[in-house]
């Protein structure tokens, strides 16, 4: 490379370099809330306000910086109000308010060049000092045209009381902001004192926020409502209590009635339960008396038809031994009629012999007695013919007697040979065997047995 080019390119560089210097040097930066005024050597003088560049030429123009926020004053103003009693007697309350009020610097070029020159040419605590003399003497002020009641917006004046001594209050207030429509006495009075001041130093006033008032006649009044809120408090506290007395007691009321119900349907209940059970006992005696009832009947239907076999039993037996005895008879007959149709002659005829001397006075006597009357066809054979009748009686009835004495069955000794009876003439008549009669069985029916009274079971 050439010594030219090399030398073109180092003066290229130091432009490059030398002209963003050199404009810091004239434009200058304006940060946001402050305002750069710039005085020429003519005399002029320019306001920039930021955020933005102010344009200065070193050593030909003179630049200062002032803020452009608003500024808070606290104040603390204590005075007497302009209260007359009914009388029209001055009566001035004493009354101390707590605020702040805002100013700032002003819109115009002029209050700014005022504000620059004015205000904020000297220190801060000078700058606060100035704000909050003026600011508090104009408060005073306001207080000395304002009645106690317009420092609390109130609507309606109310007379104030000598007896009244209270002791200080703090009450807050919201803030007053100034406006056209602004309700707060004390802001359009203080705004309306202090403008020409604040016009002086190159400020505005913004607004002012009362943050307490503090008064004895607040204080009275406000003990007064509290005694008052008090009271309604304790009679809203005594009639909810009332209230929620009355709710317990209607409550406990109501317990007391499901309760009294509840009893008596236990009481019900119990009551029905006990019919239910009696009615119960009643069944289960009824239950046992049947089951007693057909337990009898039972016991005297199987005693009956015990004693109705035991009596065809024994019926049977008799009638058993009744044919046996009888068939015994028949056989014995039987063999009576045989023997004597076989040699009955002769053992008669033996007996009689054997028997004669007994019976030949029985014949003569029956003879004697006898009113019989035989007729004879020959006249000769009818005392014969008599005897011969009384002889055939007399062998039918020891025929019958020995067949009777053969057939004993009450265990005597039937080979025993008892001597005929001798029957008398009068009562000599055919008889005939005697036959043995069957013996009816005797059925005895059982005799009911009393109820046994029924036994009772505890539940």
């Amino acid at each position: 490379m050439s010594q030219e080019t090399i030398t073109l390119a180092i003066i290229i560089v130091a432009v490059l370099l030398f002209i963003p210097i050199i404009a810091s040097r004239f434009l200058r930066t304006v940060e946001a809330g402050t305002i750069r005024l710039v005085s020429s050597m003519g005399g002029s003088t320019r306001i920039y306000k930021g955020p933005g560049k102010s344009f200065e030429i070193p050593l030909l123009t003179t630049g200062t910086t002032i803020p452009s926020k608003a500024i808070n004053i606290d104040l603390d103003i204590a005075d007497q109000t302009a209260d007359v009693d009914r009388n029209g007697q001055p009566r001035p309350i004493k009354v101390r308010v707590l605020a702040s009020a805002i100013v700032s610097v002003g819109d115009s070029n002029e209050t700014v060049k005022t504000a620059a020159n004015r205000f904020f040419a000297k220190p801060d605590n000078e700058q606060t000092s100035t704000l909050t003399d003026l600011l508090t003497s104009t408060g005073r002020r306001a207080i000395n045209l304002l009645h106690h009641d317009e420092l609390f917006n109130a609507k309606a004046s109310f007379p104030i009381d000598a007896s009244e001594t209270p002791t200080a209050i703090v009450k807050p207030l919201t803030s007053a902001v100034v406006g056209p429509d602004d309700d707060d006495r004390l802001a359009i009075i203080i705004k309306s004192a202090c403008s020409r001041e604040l016009q002086d130093l190159g400020l505005v006033f913004n607004s002012l926020n009362i943050k307490e008032v503090q008064s004895e006649v607040a204080e009275a009044r406000r003990r007064q409502s509290a005694v008052e809120a008090k009271a309604n408090a304790d009679i809203v506290q005594a009639d909810q209590e009332r209230r929620s007395r009355e709710a317990q007691l209607g409550a406990e009321q109501a317990v007391n009635d499901k309760q009294r119900d509840l009893e008596q349907r236990r009481a019900e209940n119990a009551a029905v339960i006990a019919n239910a059970e009696a009615k119960k006992q009643e069944a289960l005696e009824s239950l046992r008396t049947a089951e007693l009832r057909a337990t009898q009947i039972a016991q005297a239907i199987a005693d009956a038809e015990k004693m109705k076999v035991n009596a065809e039993a024994l019926a049977e037996a008799e009638a058993i031994k009744l044919r046996t005895v009888a068939s015994a008879q028949a056989d014995a007959i039987r063999m009576v009629n045989k023997a004597i149709a076989e040699g009955g002659d002769a053992y008669l005829t033996l007996r009689q012999l054997e028997m004669l001397p007994q019976i030949a006075p029985v014949i003569a006597n029956a003879l004697a007695n006898a009113r019989l009357v035989n007729i004879s066809s020959d006249g000769r054979s009818a005392a014969g013919g008599a005897a011969d009748q009384i002889t055939g009686v007399i062998q039918t009835i020891l025929a019958a007697q020995l067949v009777g004495n053969s057939l004993r069955v009450d265990g005597s000794n039937p080979s025993a040979d008892p001597a005929p009876q001798i029957i008398k003439s009068q009562d000599v008549a055919p008889a005939a065997a005697p036959v043995a009669q069957p013996t009816q069985p005797r059925i005895t029916t059982p005799t009911p047995q009393a109820p046994r009274p029924p036994i009772k079971k505890d539940s």
